[in-house]
């Protein structure tokens, strides 16, 4: 993993009080509720019943549900890193790599805790910055997208260029993952990553 890879890792908070396997359970189960029935919907009663531990247990780690939200979004921003890492890695060109992103995101939807819309624009949807832990995630992973785009765009288009070329690219992957809420399926990573490839394209001509 590149030293990129590592500053946009965000470690998982340690919880006093409460058990490593019970804080696994908690965040399983809020994965499960929260990005598929959507957080508003899911009353915390829910999170603790599908997880099977106490009340006590819950607000032993998580001091509320927006606590608890933010603590899932932190997870599942580490584990889609490794996935886009890893889909990186299965690259071989410079601009594959680059375009990497598009495989990563329906690696992600066809993966046991996929959903239908992503997690961090649904959660701030739904919040939009009335949450200081979910607005820490959401930033958090805006951050690591923007960085590692422009990271991967500099050896097609050096310095100068990628940071451009990288926003570009940011807004195209939002509109795919955000066209989820419309249609689901592969289209719209289909389409988005043709885009992404006439975008790619034409920034790296202009840098020639």
């Amino acid at each position: 993993m590149d030293d990129a890879s590592k500053a946009n890792r965000r470690p998982m908070p340690r919880r006093g009080g409460i058990r490593t396997s019970s804080e696994t359970k908690l965040l399983d189960a809020a994965e499960d509720l929260f990005f598929v029935r959507g957080i508003a919907a899911t009353p915390i009663d829910a999170v603790i019943e599908r997880a099977g531990v106490s009340a006590a247990t819950l607000y032993r780690g998580y001091e509320s549900k927006e606590a608890l939200l933010g603590a899932a979004l932190a997870r599942r921003q580490r584990q889609w890193i490794d996935t886009w890492d890893a889909a990186i890695a299965r690259e071989t060109s410079d601009a594959a790599r680059l375009l990497a992103v598009f495989p990563a995101i329906e690696d992600v939807r066809r993966g046991p805790r996929g959903s239908r819309w992503c997690a961090f624009l649904g959660s701030a949807a739904e919040y939009a910055g009335t949450s200081e832990e979910v607005s820490e995630a959401v930033r958090a992973d805006t951050l690591a997208l923007r960085r590692r785009l422009t990271d991967l765009a500099v050896p097609l288009v050096g310095d100068a260029g990628a940071a451009e070329l990288a926003e570009r690219l940011l807004v195209v992957v939002t509109g795919a993952l955000a066209m989820r809420l419309r249609e689901s399926g592969a289209a719209a990573s289909v389409t988005a990553r043709a885009i992404a490839e006439v975008l790619v394209a034409d920034a790296v001509g202009a840098a020639r």
